[in-house]
């Protein structure tokens, strides 16, 4: 994976001690003009530069990606 990553927010790991879940911005994360995507990653030591997984959502799916959770809650 290549592009421009820009952490956008880290949030504590309910129920881990030092488990976050990070949100980042990827600019062309897979080469030249590749779409941008927001990284949604979780990481139980602690790393959000590098979580232990992670989830690649396009821009333009954004919208219906956060409806969906917030009818999760």
């Amino acid at each position: 994976m290549s592009g421009k990553v820009t952490l956008e927010k880290k949030i504590s790991l309910e129920g881990t001690k030092n488990g976050v879940i990070s949100v980042s911005k990827i600019e062309e994360p897979y080469g030249a003009k590749s779409g941008t995507v927001a990284s949604i990653g979780i990481s139980l030591a602690g790393n959000a530069e590098n979580p232990e997984w992670k989830v690649h959502l396009p821009l333009g799916n954004l919208d219906e990606v956060i409806a969906a959770l917030q009818a999760l809650k």
